[in-house]
């Protein structure tokens, strides 16, 4: 084809422009978008509304499969962790993560694994309900990179080190994999950009997704139903803002509430320390009654006392946030870990007393290694062995 983007990643016009030559009009290409992102269809033959001609000649140039999934590991409470391999033999994860229980698959409280995004973090819906027979809403958590770059000490993705970026193609294609997975009275709902790698370094190809994703002849995803996670890239904070006007949700991995403390636990911040940091989330155009998360990851004896609790609440006066405390989640690589729930509690107190909305999340999926900070490169050795902080 004409067009020098893959066929997962191409937009309407781009369409547009790689059937020209086929003798392909302007309503084809919006049907073809529909076929391939809508109903994740890349068989020619089936795309039955084209005409013959059109068919066979996509046809002949055989459109790629982006992503195939190699393995599939369930969790005993529902979670499914989906290992995809790429067309060039490398392999990342992607996490469907189904409400437990009550409507819309609404999670109970105290607030479980993911449910801060499990409604799109968009407070409008807070506290509202549904009817009974409505769909379990599922949240995917997908990933940027093969591997990661940030070396964050809690996490399994960046152990291995960056190998390379992911295409928006293969950022598409993980959800349109993992919506053929889901069951009989399953909705995929949200898509967190919490997966390996970091979104806003793969900048480019994250942004395309988001784009695509949202598309209504596509996928048709409600901008407050995506939140793109990132470890403090300050510039492309700002980035995301103005392409997406505010509308993209925004998590923050904090994990410390001063320079020494997250330098230890995060490089990145001797790049763009807090102060940096925290300008470019005043600046984050929000919208109306919404708030930027941040991600706020336990470790025991490293940033887990009450002392931090109250810099904590210091640090984030005055900026719209909710807080998600995280419980470190074991990884083979480190041998820090969480602090005891009594703890975790007692952080949380603070918060919550100083007037800061504050959630705790439960582990889902660690059975098979699919919980917040597990995900891994297959197979990869480890670049370093973090074990200290």
């Amino acid at each position: 084809m004409p067009s020098d983007v893959p066929p997962l990643a191409r937009t309407p016009e781009e369409w547009k422009s790689a059937l020209e030559p086929l003798g392909g009009r302007a309503f084809h290409a919006k049907q073809v978008f529909r076929w391939v992102q809508a109903r994740s269809v890349l068989e020619p033959e089936k795309m039955t509304d084209l005409p013959l001609a059109l068919r066979e000649s996509l046809g002949a140039l055989e459109l790629p499969q982006t992503l195939v999934v190699a393995d599939e590991r369930r969790a005993a409470d529902g979670t499914r962790k989906l290992l995809v391999r790429t067309r060039d033999g490398m392999t990342v994860e992607t996490v469907l993560i189904p409400g437990v229980t009550g409507p819309k698959g609404r999670l109970p409280s105290p607030v479980p694994e993911m449910a801060a995004m499990e409604e799109g973090d968009d407070d409008e819906d807070e506290g509202t309900s549904a009817a009974e027979d409505e769909p379990v809403r599922v949240t995917q958590c997908i990933s940027t990179q093969v591997g990661c770059a940030q070396g964050c000490v809690f996490c399994a993705s960046g152990v291995a080190g960056l190998k390379r970026n992911l295409g928006a193609d293969e950022i598409v294609a993980q959800v349109l994999l993992a919506r053929a997975t889901l069951g009989e009275g399953e909705r995929l709902s949200n898509v967190v950009y919490m997966g390996m790698g970091e979104p806003l370094a793969n900048y480019e190809a994250t942004a395309r997704s988001l784009r695509l994703l949202t598309h209504t002849e596509g996928v048709g995803l409600s901008a407050r139903r995506i939140t793109v996670s990132t470890s403090g890239l300050v510039p492309e904070i700002a980035r995301l803002g103005t392409d997406f006007g505010g509308k993209i949700g925004l998590a923050i991995s904090l994990h410390a509430a001063d320079d020494e403390t997250r330098s230890r636990l995060m490089p990145i911040n001797k790049k763009y320390p807090l102060a940096r940091l925290l300008e470019a989330l005043r600046a984050y155009p929000l919208p109306p009654r919404k708030r930027i998360t941040i991600e706020y990851t336990l470790v025991a004896g490293k940033n887990d006392q009450p002392s931090e609790a109250r810099k904590l609440t210091a640090l984030l006066r005055g900026l719209a946030v909710k807080v998600n405390l995280i419980p470190m989640n074991p990884i083979e690589a480190s041998t820090l870990g969480p602090p005891d729930m009594s703890g975790v509690l007692a952080f949380q107190r603070i918060l919550c007393d100083a007037g800061y909305s504050c959630f705790i999340r439960r582990r889902r999926g660690d059975d098979v290694a699919a919980a917040c900070g597990q995900l891994a490169l297959l197979g990869a050795k480890p670049k370093v062995r973090v074990n200290r902080a």
